[in-house]
């Protein structure tokens, strides 16, 4: 019996990721929609970072967290989108068995690292607007590097427990994957093993890591809006409101969307449905999160003026 397993997990050298498949017709124009999001993408996250990076007015708490979170949000990207770019442009959407177990374990990180960092960044907001007086005091350096540290260590101990659940699992076949990534349900249907330990775990992790982190910056940008509301200037109050409403928009897309595929048994399991969802976390999320975090931001702007003139006297030599 083991010798058979053996030989069932061994046969299945790839997978197929059927992603957009059934929509033939639509292939040229998801490929250019989609190779556009990656190029903004990509550009507004690697230009938050260098800002924060090169500009000494934003060696900040909060843009400490924020290059933090475009180095992430860089990273997220690129680990869906040049595949399924690839699908799109070239019909090959064949994916190797370690390449497949590799994106699901590069998956799992970034969302377990966004969850924490998130909850790190609506802490920093609710230190700096309902506690000022001790915000400096409570937000020291050695506070920012353990709280980041905290959240990568978490995401690289979630996402090597799942992944290493994962490769222990049987493939007997068939080997379509019904998505357009490695994802952790999807992959679960093609296993002829007994899936409960990495189904209870996952479970588990969900209710340990998913909704604890989401109710928790939840509260602290409630706790953010009733001070905000205490402001006498108007001006001031809708600015304030305003941004804070956008941040929130964001935290509710992308903790909504992994709440409804991972903790709704139902809705983890219909193909079409779970794409869509899919969708706002990988795609939208990391496109959107620079231009609501950092580029609308009045420093930023500041920052970007500071190096457009910077480039354009090193052009004029």
């Amino acid at each position: 019996m083991e010798n058979v397993e053996w030989s069932n997990q061994t046969f299945i050298t790839e997978f197929i990721l059927l992603g957009f498949g059934n929509l033939p017709e639509l292939q040229t124009p998801l490929f250019l929609l989609f190779l556009v999001i990656y190029i903004v993408t990509m550009a507004g996250n690697i230009l938050s970072l260098a800002l924060v990076v090169t500009d000494q007015h934003l060696h900040t708490p909060m843009y400490f967290f924020l290059g933090n979170l475009s180095c992430l949000e860089t990273c997220y990207a690129s680990t869906i989108l040049p595949r399924m770019l690839a699908g799109l442009l070239t019909g090959d959407r064949t994916i190797s068995y370690s390449g497949c177990i590799t994106q699901l374990y590069f998956f799992v990180f970034m969302v377990t690292a966004e969850c924490f960092l998130l909850l790190v960044m609506s802490y920093d907001r609710y230190l700096a607007i309902c506690n000022p007086l001790n915000y400096a005091a409570l937000m020291r350096s050695w506070v920012r590097i353990q709280l980041v540290s905290g959240s990568w260590i978490m995401a690289f101990f979630t996402s090597t427990l799942i992944t290493l659940l994962m490769a222990r699992l049987t493939f007997c076949g068939p080997n379509n994957i019904d998505h357009f990534f490695c994802d952790f349900a999807p992959m679960l249907k093609l296993s002829c093993s007994d899936t409960s330990l990495i189904e209870l775990v996952d479970l588990l992790l969900c209710f340990a890591i998913i909704v604890p982190t989401f109710l928790l910056t939840l509260i602290s940008y409630v706790c953010i809006i009733t001070t905000i509301l205490r402001i006498p200037s108007t001006t001031g109050r809708q600015k304030a409101f305003s941004t804070c409403s956008s941040h929130l928009i964001v935290v509710a897309t992308f903790y909504g969307s992994l709440i409804i595929i991972y903790m709704i048994p139902a809705a983890g399991t219909a193909g079409d449905l779970h794409k869509v969802f899919s969708v706002f976390y990988t795609v939208l999320t990391p496109l959107v999160n620079p231009l609501i975090y950092s580029l609308r931001n009045k420093e930023v702007k500041e920052a970007l003026k500071r190096a457009g003139g910077k480039l354009a006297a090193f052009i004029r030599r």
